[in-house]
């Protein structure tokens, strides 16, 4: 290879690194990004207008009106994706948790075979009313803190009664539904009264008595003399 076409060579590899530099920076010209005035990520957030206002939320029915509506199969449904942690038929082993048959009614933190549950469950105490894990199933950590619990809940109200329902029938004599309580009578709309009589018209004034007119009198002429 003569020098010729070595130096056409090396000329060629110059002017493609030169092109590659020139459009470099033309494209760094005209992209450049905007540099924001404090470091951190831009992040989108939707801007209510002035009329809008939030939602208020909807507020959780008593459990009796609930349990009213539950369906045992649903919350049988519900109640699998917690048989990692429990079981639920009777003489059933504990796991992670205890077992669960005849739990409605139950006194809280104790029995359960031996179950070895957290000073906080046994200092709650009391008993598993239909309310009591109505609260436990929505939040349990918050509701019970320090619970050996870690399930996150059940925010659906819906939900939380079939799976209450369906703990009730785990049992050998199932507790009946709470009823619903009966709604208060509508106040009495106040009776119309009767509208008053009208007054009668004033009686007409009398017309004033005319005056007297003065007896005439016949003036006699005088005699003649």
């Amino acid at each position: 290879m003569n020098s010729f076409e070595l130096n056409k060579i090396l000329g060629a590899v110059l002017a493609t690194c030169l092109l590659v530099l020139a459009l470099s920076i033309g494209a760094g010209a005209i992209f450049a990004p905007e540099t924001p005035a404090k470091p951190g990520y831009a992040i989108a957030v939707k801007e209510a207008g002035s009329g809008e206002k939030a939602a208020a939320p909807e507020a959780s029915k008593p459990i009796e009106v609930l349990l009213a509506d539950a369906s045992v199969e649903k919350g049988q449904a519900i109640a699998k994706q917690c048989q990692a942690c429990h079981t639920f038929e009777k003489g059933g082993p504990n796991r992670v948790g205890p077992n669960l048959w005849n739990v409605v009614g139950d006194e809280r933190g104790k029995g359960r075979g031996g179950y070895d549950f957290s000073d906080a469950m046994k200092k709650k105490g009391g008993e598993w009313t239909f309310e009591e894990l109505n609260k436990f199933l929505k939040d349990p950590r918050g509701y019970i803190p320090g619970t050996k619990m870690s399930f996150a809940g059940i925010s659906r109200d819906q939900q939380r009664a079939d799976v209450i329902d369906f703990l009730r029938t785990q049992a050998d004599k199932p507790l009946p539904l709470p009823k619903v309580a009966e709604a208060a009578p509508a106040a009495k709309a106040p009776e119309a009264k009767a509208p008053a009589p009208a007054a009668a018209p004033a009686p007409a004034a009398a017309p004033a008595a005319k005056p007297a007119e003065a007896p005439k009198t016949e003036t006699t002429p005088p005699a003649a003399k």
